[in-house]
């Protein structure tokens, strides 16, 4: 489903962009409802109801506390109708399994799950949906009168199923009017093709090592093997989802939108605070500005403030999925942000090689964490990470991914953007390099048969 949602996505943006171009101003939100709601039903189509009603519930929501502002029970009523509708949803689809599964291993019942696929992007749109209906709250914003404006902000194609997490308040001027011009086309057409040779060339080569490791069964890889699949899938969860947010951004540009920047080189961090400022940042900015801030922040004791920050890091790692493997992950970032605010940040900062290994050597025991749900391959992996045993088994495999692997370490780095900013201003060259990433990147596309999207399933 994935796969051939990406391949529709390629025959359906050119028809879209074209009839939005030609379509009058008051109507170009209209034409984004019906190609967005088009596009997410040809995937989805059974779900089409869930999304009008996410739609009507949080437009209709807000203009009730829009119109009652000194009312502060009927505030508050509809502020709860809106988070029960949200929340609700978003557990109902991804965690009932969870719960009915932990309930039987805790009780000995059997309570039977529910056989429902997950609607794509809900975990997404429905964060979306949900700051919007805060922020009127709140007074941060007006609530939007035109249910075609709103309507648009719901379910902007590009980053409908995978982000970036897009406020309202983002691009709340630019629903009611936008200019167009053709730089911004044309930088959007850019950020689009690097967006998507960062996922192809780069995510789904890589990410095929790591899926190798996985058949090869981890009883049966080297401590070197085992180490360098977890650095695969580093770079491929990078690439994978960093891409798609480029893509989708650019696809923003193409339509007048100006969408949040998602990543920032995240893996030259030098320490775990600097990391998630950098890494998934609408996501971050989400938790920090509805969870952390409202729970009291930093301006409350130490203790309570650490409360706080483990309550925000429990939820960022369920928030990636109904398992407890990533909840402990959110936990493990929760250990080390303490660490690093109560003494260890400023030595991190100051130093110039050790901040850099601390950062890469305890991330990828992260994406270990994240990567294998199951805790029996979990402990099994970890084992073979650490039990030294040795083998060539690697030294074939690096060979025929070293290439690869140079790729996604100069593209991690701004070396190659900076390159790339100097000699943009030149026009063919500019357009030989996009012409050839695209090309290369769409053949790979439609040829290969490992064509994952890691966070469409978040």
């Amino acid at each position: 489903m994935v796969f051939s949602s990406i391949i529709f996505l390629f025959r359906f943006l050119p028809i879209t962009l074209f009839v939005y171009y030609i379509a009058p101003k008051k109507l170009k939100n209209t034409v984004l409802v019906v190609c967005s709601l088009f596009f997410y039903s040809w995937g989805e189509v059974k779900y089409f109801p869930i999304m009008i009603a996410s739609v009507l519930v949080d437009y209709i929501v807000s203009l009730v506390i829009e119109k009652n502002r000194g009312k502060k029970g009927i505030c508050r009523l509809c502020m709860g109708i809106s988070l029960f509708f949200n929340l609700g949803m978003l557990f109902f689809f991804k965690y009932t399994n969870f719960f009915v599964e932990n309930i039987n291993a805790l009780t000995g019942i059997h309570l039977t799950g529910i056989q429902l696929t997950l609607p794509l992007g809900i975990s997404f749109y429905t964060f979306q949906t949900l700051s919007y209906t805060i922020d009127v709250y709140r007074g941060k914003t007006t609530a939007e009168r035109n249910i075609m404006n709103f309507a648009a902000f719901v379910t902007l194609f590009p980053q409908l199923i995978a982000g970036p997490i897009v406020k309202y308040t983002d691009i709340s001027r630019e629903l009611r009017d936008r200019k167009i011009h053709l730089a911004q086309i044309n930088e959007g057409i850019a950020l689009f093709i690097f967006g998507l040779g960062k996922k192809v060339l780069i995510a789904n080569n890589i990410g095929s090592l790591w899926n190798q490791v996985q058949d090869l069964g981890f009883a049966n890889v080297s401590t070197p093997l085992a180490w360098l699949g977890i650095l695969a899938y580093s770079f491929q969860i990078y690439f994978d989802f960093s891409g798609y947010s480029l893509m989708a951004i650019g696809m923003g540009k193409m339509l007048g939108f100006e969408f949040p920047q998602n990543f920032n080189y995240p893996y030259i961090s030098k320490s775990m605070t600097e990391f998630w400022r950098r890494w998934h940042m609408t996501l971050g900015s989400w938790f920090r500005e509805y969870v952390y801030i409202p729970l009291g922040g930093n301006r409350v004791s130490k203790p309570r403030m650490y409360l706080n920050i483990f309550i925000v890091w429990a939820a960022t790692g369920f928030w990636h999925g109904a398992s407890w493997n990533f909840v402990l992950w959110g936990l493990f970032f929760f250990v080390f942000l303490v660490i690093e605010k109560a003494f260890l940040l400023k030595s991190l900062e100051k130093s110039k090689v050790f901040s850099h290994l601390y950062v890469c050597f305890f991330l990828l025991l992260s994406w270990t964490l994240f990567a294998i749900t199951d805790f029996s391959q979990l402990g099994l992996f970890l084992q073979k990470l650490f039990s030294f045993t040795g083998g060539n088994d690697w030294t074939y495999y690096l060979r025929n991914y070293f290439i690869t692997f140079l790729a996604a370490i100069l593209c991690s780095i701004p070396l190659v953007e900076k390159l790339y900013n100097k000699i943009k201003g030149i026009p063919v060259v500019n357009l030989l390099i996009l012409a050839v990433i695209f090309i290369v990147s769409v053949a790979y596309l439609v040829d290969a048969t490992y064509n994952p999207f890691l966070y469409f399933r978040f």
